[in-house]
């Protein structure tokens, strides 16, 4: 059996039904549209979503942009640039960023970024790190420390 052999079964195709040919054709006159009415003219059907004019349910509802986040990550980002200014010894954390009042965000774990430079090593235990923050910290011959679970 070949491609061009292939044929479908008798009596499995019907002819298409003209219909609006004249009264004695079966659907002749209207054509299967019934008698007046916007779904009998030319042109016809209406959009999906039209109500008769009325304002449509797509244009009444409020728009959903986007989704929210259910349980968002907030943290309290400072970059390696301000870093560079730290003068303490200890190492920086959270908590020593806010005793000495370089941090007043609302409450959230530190992240730091990679914004801006450093020239001389320090250690960092933070919650998370960026990428281009931590080659910049341990090129300085600093050290990061991230924490297993974010402080709130």
């Amino acid at each position: 059996m070949d491609l061009h052999d292939l044929q479908p079964q008798p009596g499995s195709q019907h002819r298409r039904r003209r219909i609006g040919r004249g009264i004695s054709a079966g659907q002749g006159a209207s054509g299967g549209f019934g008698m007046r009415g916007q779904k009998s003219r030319s042109g016809r059907p209406t959009r999906p979503g039209f109500e008769g004019g009325q304002n449509p349910l797509y244009r009444r509802v409020p728009k959903l942009h986007g989704f929210p986040v259910v349980n968002p990550k907030i943290y309290t980002v400072i970059n390696v640039g301000q870093l560079a200014d730290w003068d303490g010894a200890q190492p920086i954390t959270l908590e020593a960023l806010r005793a000495a009042g370089w941090v007043k965000q609302p409450p959230g774990a530190l992240k730091i970024l990679g914004k801006g430079e450093i020239d001389r090593p320090i250690t960092v235990v933070a919650a998370a790190f960026s990428a281009s923050a931590r080659t910049k910290i341990e090129a300085a011959g600093g050290t990061c420390q991230a924490l297993t679970a974010p402080a709130p």
